[in-house]
């Protein structure tokens, strides 16, 4: 440290004026009068310190999750908001349930991801007629050892897509209870870890068409947030109409950070800054939805805990290492549009109806 003189100089000069305003003075020298060199010193590590800190910060991966979201933006164009809210759910060590009519890049969406975060990719069609061993995986007899064999089903991969999850029984839908929460799988009383990172993405139709099973609450609930993409604007249309094929441009994707990085961002989102305040605000939407009569069912602490780790993942995704309420507004639509429903509110309401009301009825402290 051996510019601290130089570092010390500089941040007491920019404090001189609040220093003065507290009984300290100051000549050419530097500070005379209830400032020590003590104190000269201990400013000067601490600025050292946080300008290593902030270099830390805009390391290789912060840059790489950038990176990440540009490319996803020149495949699914027209959708930031929903790319980055995906790239927030990952952070955060969640699952993304996306919500929308066939055929407007749900599937493209999750295997963008998968591709550009170098991660293992299987997609489950879900049918009707889908097993939980279909899932899982199934032990099959050996007839050369004279023992059960067990062949891993599609499950044991890092981003799994269940395409139209609720076109399947519940008894297949709740095969992914289990490896959702737990990252594990139970097969023949035998309980297996699944790859890590582990990211469920699945897609369902609206459940006006035929052929759908409703998710049960309990499955709703292990997913982080709900996403719809919608159709695009003209302008995005015109160029997904005249631009190249979008399978062939996933097929040439090349991974923008490794493995490693990702899970050193996820672990850094948990490092994310969370004030006292904030946490006031976030218990303050949780307790509103449970006391006001305007929703059905309030919010259970999962969903609190939800909200507070997106809101860090959505803040990391903007260089910040400090919530704000503007990021917890940001992501609640998608964390808690699935888990309310107001009083009344039909079929076709929009997923984010419940959390606007609900963050228009809570003044921020």
């Amino acid at each position: 440290m051996g510019d601290e003189g130089g570092v010390a100089d500089r941040i007491l000069r920019s404090h001189q004026t609040i220093l003065s305003k507290n009984g300290h003075r100051f000549n050419a020298a530097g500070p005379t009068t209830g400032t020590t060199a003590k104190l000269h010193k201990i400013l000067a590590m601490s600025v050292m310190l946080f300008e290593k800190s902030a270099a830390q910060k805009t390391s290789s991966p912060a840059r790489s999750i950038d990176a990440v979201m540009t490319h996803a933006g020149q495949i699914i164009l027209g959708k930031e908001l929903q790319i980055r809210l995906s790239i927030a759910c990952i952070l955060a060590k969640g699952h993304l349930l996306i919500e929308d009519v066939p055929g407007v890049g749900k599937t493209t969406l999750s295997h963008v991801l998968a591709s550009l975060f170098g991660l293992k990719y299987q997609r489950i069609q879900f049918t009707s007629d889908l097993l939980p061993a279909d899932i899982v995986g199934v032990s099959i007899f050996d007839r050369e050892s004279s023992t059960f064999r067990f062949h891993a089903g599609p499950i044991f991969s890092q981003v799994i897509l269940a395409d139209e999850i609720n076109r399947a029984s519940p008894k297949a839908q709740s095969a992914l209870l289990e490896a959702m929460e737990e990252h594990q799988v139970t097969a023949d009383g035998k309980t297996m870890p699944l790859p890590e990172p582990f990211f469920v993405i699945a897609t369902q139709n609206p459940s006006h068409q035929i052929g759908t099973f409703p998710l049960p609450e309990s499955q709703l609930d292990r997913f982080l947030m709900r996403i719809k993409l919608g159709y695009p604007d003209q302008e995005a249309e015109r160029a997904l109409l005249k631009g190249e094929d979008r399978r062939e441009m996933v097929a040439r994707m090349k991974p923008m950070m490794s493995v490693a990085e990702l899970q050193a961002l996820q672990q850094e989102v948990s490092r994310v800054h969370v004030s006292d305040a904030l946490v006031d605000y976030v218990q303050q939407l949780v307790t509103y939805s449970r006391d006001s009569a305007r929703f059905e069912m309030g919010l259970s602490p999962r969903a609190g805990l939800s909200l507070l780790r997106s809101a860090q993942a959505w803040a990391l995704l903007s260089h910040r290492h400090v919530v704000l309420p503007e990021d917890v507004q940001a992501v609640a639509p998608s964390v808690v549009g699935h888990r309310l429903r107001a009083v009344a509110a039909g079929t076709g309401a929009r997923i984010t109806d419940a959390a606007d009301a609900l963050i228009k009825a809570v003044a921020i402290p």
